[in-house]
């Protein structure tokens, strides 16, 4: 695919999620907070319910971006967490090229992407930006 400066990303969903989702990745991670599983715990902290550790977002959002780009090609990969995300939340990734050039002292061609998840109410649970490498045959209105 050739990409160009502006260009929106197809968007990917994932969901809805589920409480044995948020689980999972608590015993994948190691995270075992239980404001994340434990729904008494949870309202006692003044939440309506339990909630998505950040990270199983983010790591959508990840592969997200490898899905698209391949994982070899990922240079830089950044997110900032905005929103709780609930059981029973589809969330959508997006993404947008921003710039694309040749990295200094590198023939390799780069794309810079503004990156978002969110929900299905329209809520940002994360923004995030990527580095890619992209083929400069593939690359159009660099800059």
């Amino acid at each position: 695919m050739t990409y160009s400066k502006g260009d929106e990303l197809l968007e990917r969903e994932f969901g809805p999620l589920t409480r044995t989702d948020f689980v999972r990745y608590q015993g994948a991670s190691g995270d075992f907070n239980p404001i994340h599983h434990d729904e008494n715990f949870a309202k006692a902290a003044g939440f309506p319910t339990v909630f998505s550790v950040g990270m199983l977002q983010a790591g959508y959002l990840a592969t997200y971006v490898t899905e698209i780009f391949g994982p070899a090609n990922i240079r830089r990969f950044t997110v900032q967490f905005r929103e709780q995300v609930w059981p029973d939340d589809v969330l959508a990734c997006t993404g947008t090229v921003v710039a694309i050039d040749t990295a200094i002292g590198s023939d390799e061609c780069l794309a810079e992407l503004d990156l978002r998840v969110t929900t299905q109410r329209g809520m940002t649970a994360i923004i995030g930006s990527a580095t890619v490498a992209i083929s400069d045959a593939l690359s159009t209105n660099r800059g």
